[in-house]
């Protein structure tokens, strides 16, 4: 066995999970089965293999960064309800 059940019961006891008696015993043996399949994944050889962050290659699919000119304080502040050479004027929310 990869995993005892005092293990389990430490790290249930750690996130802090009550399992009963039957919920134990059938996690003990999920997590054994689990870590069986590692321990299986770790005896191919992946030498020269590239560690990858995706399964398909990605690109950046954004335009080159280019500076423009903005709209101006003017137009920006137009169409707002109460303009004020700072910005926006708003309503209070916090007293």
């Amino acid at each position: 066995m990869k995993i005892t059940r005092a293990e389990v019961e430490h790290v249930a006891r750690l996130a802090r999970l009550s399992l009963e008696e039957r919920e134990l015993e059938a996690l003990t043996g999920q997590m054994d089965a689990i870590l069986g399949y590692v321990d299986k994944l770790n005896e191919l050889d992946t030498q020269g293999i590239v560690p990858t962050a995706h399964a398909v290659p990605m690109e950046n699919a954004f335009r080159e960064d280019a500076g423009v000119p903005s709209i101006g304080i003017d137009k920006a502040l137009a169409n707002a309800p109460a303009p004020s050479p700072a910005g926006f004027k708003v309503p209070r929310v916090i007293e």
